[in-house]
C-alpha cells in the first residue's frame, strides 16, 4: 500500500514539475516557439512583458570636447523624454584641464567611463584599446544606425575591419547650406565696423588696420584689440589660420592642390611666416593679449563674453557659448548688440576664400563604447533610438507646441516667443545644449523625410526669425540676407576634410602629427612675443628644427589618401 501511495506522488510531483517547465518556457518567447494550443495564452503573456518599464539604468559619459556644466542627461526635458523610451539615463562629465592628461589617466588605470568623446585623443584610445568593435552590436540592433552610417561603413572600419566608433557627420538627404558661420572667419566687434562706416574688410592688413583705428580712438577703454586660442588641442584655432589666408578650407595640416590633387604642409610655408609676423607686429604695438598662450578655454570664453576683444579667428562652433550669451545679452538691451561679433572672409590679399565647408565626412572623431561598459547592448541601444527621425526632431527642434510649430503646408518654424525662450540657460535645462551634438546624429546639413531642415538653424523660416533688430540693421549695411552671403560658396571637395583621415596610433603620420604640433607649439609663442628684430632668427631656427621631420612621407602619404577618396567618391 504505502509502496503504491510512494508511486501515486511521485507521479503528481513530476505532472506538477513538468506543468511548470511548460509554463516557464512559454514565457520566454526569445528561446522557444509558442505553443499553438495555447496561442492565445502566449500572446497575453508576451503582451505584459512588452508592457513592462524598462529597468532603469545609468551609464557614465565623458565629453572630452564640448563646454559645459556636468550634468545627468535625464536632468534635461529631452534627456528625460528618451530615458522614458530606453531607460538608459548618462551621467555626463565634461573635460576640465589637459584632454590628454585626462585621457593618459584613463589609458593607465585602465579605467574609463562607459562611453566617451576623446576627440582629439581619440588615437590614444583606440590604441590603448580603449573602445570595443561595434560591428555585431550594430548588426544585431542598430537599424538605425545602419541607415544613417550604411554609406559611410568602409571609411569608418579601422585596419582590422571592425568599427569602434560613430562619427558625428553623415549627411541624410537632401544637404542643406548653413545661412550663419558655424565655421572660419576672422571676427569683429560690431560696434568697430559700425565707427568705421560698415567698409568692406576682405585682406589681413584691413582686418587689423580697422582694429587698430578704433583702438587708438578709444584709449583708456581697457580693450584687447586680439585674442588667439591656443589651449591643449585646440591650438589649430591659430595654427591653422595660414592655409584659411591663402584661401583654402580646413583640411588640417596640408592643403590640397585643386588640380593634381596633391598635399602640401603649410606649417612652414611663407604663409605661416607672413602669419606669425602679423602676430608679432601687432604685439609690438600693444594690440594682441599675451594671455593667448597661457589661458584655458573657459578664460578664452570669458574674455570674449566680456565685451573688451575687439577680434579674434575661430570656428563659430567653437564660440557658441560666448556669443550665445552676447546674443542673450542683447536681446535684453538692444544696445548691447554693439559687443557682439561679424565674421569676416579675410584673405592674405583679398582673394577667393573657403571658409564655408562642402558637405563632407569626419572618419576620425566620434562616439564610443569602451571596455568598462557592463551593459554595450543596451548602449548601442540607445545610440538606435537617437538616429530615429523622431529623435532628430527632438534633440533638435524640442517639442510641438512649445519649442516649434508646423505651418499647414508641413513646414516646421519658430514663432518670435519660442525663439525668445532659446536662450543659453534654456537650452542647458531643456537639453539642447547636451543633445544637438556629441551624439550619434544625422550631420548638419541634413533633411528630414518631409523635406524640413534636420536642425532649425538651417530652416530659412528659422533663421529670418531670429535675427535681433541688430542683425537685420548690419546684414542690411552689408547687403546680404545671410552671413553665408559675405563668403564665397565651396568648392566641391570628395575627400573633405582631409584632417578627418583616420591614422594609426603608433603610425609614421600620427607620430609626424605628434612632432608637429610639440614644434609649433614650442615656436609659436617666441615669434609671436619676440622683439621684431629678433622674428626672422627665431623663424630660421623654426625651419631647422621643422625640417628634420620627414614631412615628405606625409605629404605623400595624405595625397593618396586623398586620392583614394576621390575614387570612392567616382565611384572606382
Amino acid at each position: 500500500m504505502i509502496k503504491k501511495l510512494l508511486v501515486v506522488f511521485i507521479a503528481v510531483v513530476l505532472l506538477f514539475t513538468a506543468a511548470a517547465c511548460s509554463n516557464n518556457n512559454s514565457n520566454n518567447v526569445s528561446s522557444k516557439a509558442p505553443d499553438k494550443s495555447n496561442n492565445v495564452d502566449v500572446k497575453d503573456n508576451a503582451k505584459e512583458e512588452a508592457e513592462k518599464p524598462l529597468e532603469k539604468v545609468t551609464f557614465t559619459y565623458f565629453n572630452g570636447v564640448a563646454a559645459a556644466k556636468d550634468v545627468n542627461s535625464n536632468e534635461t526635458k529631452i534627456g528625460k523624454i528618451l530615458e522614458d523610451q530606453t531607460g538608459v539615463n548618462f551621467k555626463i562629465e565634461h573635460l576640465v584641464g589637459d584632454l590628454n592628461t585626462k585621457v593618459g589617466t584613463m589609458i593607465a588605470s585602465n579605467d574609463y567611463p562607459d562611453v566617451m568623446i576623446p576627440d582629439a585623443a581619440i588615437d590614444k584610445i583606440l590604441g590603448a584599446g580603449a573602445f570595443i568593435a561595434l560591428n555585431d552590436l550594430i548588426e544585431e540592433h542598430g537599424p538605425n544606425i545602419k541607415k544613417v552610417y550604411g554609406p559611410y561603413f568602409d571609411q569608418m572600419k579601422a585596419a582590422d575591419g571592425n568599427i569602434y566608433f560613430l562619427p558625428f557627420s553623415g549627411v541624410v538627404g537632401e544637404y542643406i547650406p548653413n545661412p550663419t558661420i558655424d565655421q572660419g572667419a576672422f571676427w569683429v566687434q560690431r560696434r568697430v565696423l559700425k565707427e568705421a562706416g560698415y567698409p568692406k574688410i576682405t585682406t589681413l592688413d584691413g582686418y587689423f588696420d580697422l582694429l587698430k583705428n578704433y583702438m587708438d580712438n578709444h584709449k583708456g577703454e581697457d580693450l584687447t584689440g586680439y585674442i588667439a586660442l591656443t589651449h591643449d588641442w585646440r591650438f589649430f584655432a591659430t595654427s591653422n589660420v595660414p592655409m584659411h589666408l591663402e584661401g583654402y578650407p580646413n583640411d588640417g595640416n596640408i592643403t590640397i592642390d585643386m588640380n593634381t590633387f596633391e598635399a602640401d604642409v603649410y606649417a612652414d610655408r611663407d604663409s605661416t611666416k607672413r602669419w606669425l609676423k602679423k602676430l608679432n607686429d601687432i604685439n609690438a604695438q600693444g594690440m594682441f593679449d599675451k594671455a593667448s598662450f597661457v589661458d584655458n578655454y573657459d578664460q578664452y570664453l570669458a574674455k570674449l563674453t566680456s565685451g573688451k576683444v575687439l577680434g579674434y579667428f575661430d570656428y563659430g562652433w567653437q564660440t557658441g557659448t560666448a556669443t550665445n550669451n552676447l546674443k542673450d545679452a542683447a536681446r535684453q538691451d538692444p544696445t548691447k548688440d554693439d559687443l557682439r561679433y561679424f565674421p569676416l572672409p579675410v584673405t592674405f590679399d583679398g582673394n577667393k576664400d573657403q571658409y564655408l565647408d562642402p558637405p563632407g565626412f569626419t572618419k576620425n572623431r566620434g562616439m564610443g563604447i569602451t571596455v568598462s561598459a557592463d551593459d554595450p547592448v543596451r548602449i548601442i541601444q540607445y545610440f538606435d533610438n537617437l538616429l530615429t527621425e523622431e529623435s532628430q526632431i527632438l534633440r533638435n527642434w524640442g517639442i510641438k507646441g512649445e519649442t516649434y510649430e508646423v505651418s499647414a503646408d508641413g513646414r516646421m518654424y519658430r514663432t518670435p516667443e519660442q525663439i525668445a525662450l532659446n536662450t543659453e540657460e534654456f537650452r542647458e535645462k531643456f537639453g539642447f545644449k547636451y543633445y544637438e551634438w556629441n551624439w550619434p546624429l544625422w550631420g548638419n546639413g541634413s533633411t528630414l523625410s518631409d523635406g524640413n531642415a534636420a536642425q532649425p538653424g538651417r530652416q530659412a523660416e528659422v533663421f529670418q526669425l531670429d535675427l535681433l533688430e541688430g542683425d537685420k540693421l548690419i546684414l542690411e549695411k552689408y547687403g546680404v540676407k545671410t552671413y553665408a552671403e559675405m563668403f564665397a560658396a565651396p568648392d566641391d571637395r570628395p575627400w573633405f576634410p582631409a584632417w578627418g583621415i583616420p591614422k594609426e596610433q603608433g603610425s609614421p603620420q600620427q607620430i609626424w602629427e605628434t612632432k608637429k604640433d610639440e614644434i609649433t607649439k614650442k615656436y609659436f609663442p617666441k615669434l609671436v612675443l619676440a622683439k621684431p628684430a629678433d622674428f626672422e632668427g627665431i623663424w630660421s631656427e623654426y625651419v631647422g628644427e621643422f625640417a628634420k621631420l620627414d614631412t615628405a612621407a606625409y605629404e605623400k602619404w595624405t595625397t593618396g589618401e586623398v586620392k583614394k577618396l576621390i575614387d570612392i567618391a567616382k565611384g572606382k
